[in-house]
């Protein structure tokens, strides 16, 4: 197969100066300054974070971290003596954070009630997926506003201004930098806009020499997350997308705008994937979270062992903070190079 091109991820200008929170495909300004030079933060600082304007006038000092991909940039910014909650997790905390993170209180293996957080006297909270702040969710951000709580969410989940897991739909690609976007946004939140610019510096390194001479050269794939009942699948414009187009890659769910659709056997069957991205999720939420379930149930179901993907045993595991949009990318395209290296004239 031929080589591919390096792939290259270049903080824009937009992020180095404080790309906004409405996604990374929009123009976007900045009504602040956010450094004076030396790197500290200018307040009162002014965001528009997926259409909800903000204006900080301090450093946090309480921050409730909604979901675990949040969790793990604000833990990685070194922010830890200033958290007083995380939520929603999927996997064990990354092994280099699990010291920083054992001293912040964890207030829910998933979503937790609103009076929950508020328990947790917070002054800032912060959300990977909108759903936090939608109905049935923890609650609204004006809600939380009302109780002189300001809120974050991440960039990742935002299009056009609308938060995608909280009721959106996703009309262009996710790119890496609405991801660098968050982290240079927390960055100047909290006054560590240093370490911000460290962190996607080496996220970028990383990633370039992930994806060095990668080249999949259209293969099929799909991504499935989890649920061996109704499976969910990665759509064609979320994070999962991300990391095929860096790879060569072609996901059999293109088609589809949701982020992790639900589908069927038959629909999966009938596009016959090559490589199987699989979930390799640590918890039991549904049926098939963990790696060796979804690989039993692949190779036993009359249906689904029929597959090209499942007959040559082409599994790539990932877990779920490497499928969802996190810091955690570069682990998956790191683990997609070893399997490329291993396998990939096997395509």
């Amino acid at each position: 197969m031929r080589q591919r091109a390096t792939f290259s991820l270049v903080l824009t200008a937009a992020v180095v100066l404080g790309l906004s929170g409405c996604g990374a495909s929009e123009a976007v300004e900045t009504n602040s300054a956010a450094s004076a030079g030396d790197g500290a933060t200018q307040y009162p600082l002014t965001l528009d974070n997926c259409g909800t304007q903000m204006t900080i006038d301090a450093a946090p000092e309480r921050v409730v971290s909604l979901d675990q991909n949040s969790t793990e940039i604000l833990l990685s910014l070194g922010l830890q003596d200033r958290m007083v909650g995380t939520a929603s997790w999927t996997d064990p905390v990354l092994e280099s954070l699990a010291d920083a993170n054992a001293a912040v209180p964890r207030l829910a293996d998933n979503a937790p009630t609103y009076e929950v957080v508020l328990g947790a006297d917070p002054d800032f909270v912060t959300a990977s997926f909108g759903r936090h702040f939608a109905e049935g969710g923890v609650t609204s951000r004006e809600r939380f506003a009302e109780t002189g709580v300001d809120s974050y969410l991440s960039p990742t989940d935002c299009d056009n201004g609308t938060s995608i897991n909280g009721g959106g739909t996703r009309t262009t690609p996710l790119e890496v930098d609405a991801l660098y976007a968050e982290i240079t946004e927390l960055g100047e939140i909290f006054d560590v806009s240093d370490r911000a610019a460290e962190l996607v510096s080496d996220l970028q390194t990383r990633a370039a020499a992930a994806t060095e001479g990668v080249d999949f050269d259209g293969a099929t794939a799909a991504y499935w997350f989890a649920d061996t009942k109704t499976p969910y699948v990665a759509g064609g414009l979320g994070s999962a997308a991300m990391l095929g187009s860096s790879t060569g890659l072609t996901n059999v769910f293109a088609d589809l705008d949701d982020d992790w659709p639900a589908t069927t056997w038959e629909d999966i069957v009938d596009r016959n994937p090559q490589v199987l991205i699989v979930g390799d999720l640590q918890r039991d939420r549904f049926p098939g979270d963990r790696l060796d379930e979804k690989v039993a149930f692949l190779e036993s179901d009359p249906l689904t062992k029929t597959m090209d993907a499942v007959q040559n045993k082409r599994y790539i595991d990932l877990h779920g903070a490497e499928l969802n949009p996190s810091i955690r990318f570069v682990d998956g395209l790191e683990k997609i190079k070893a399997w490329w290296d291993e396998h990939g004239e096997e395509l």
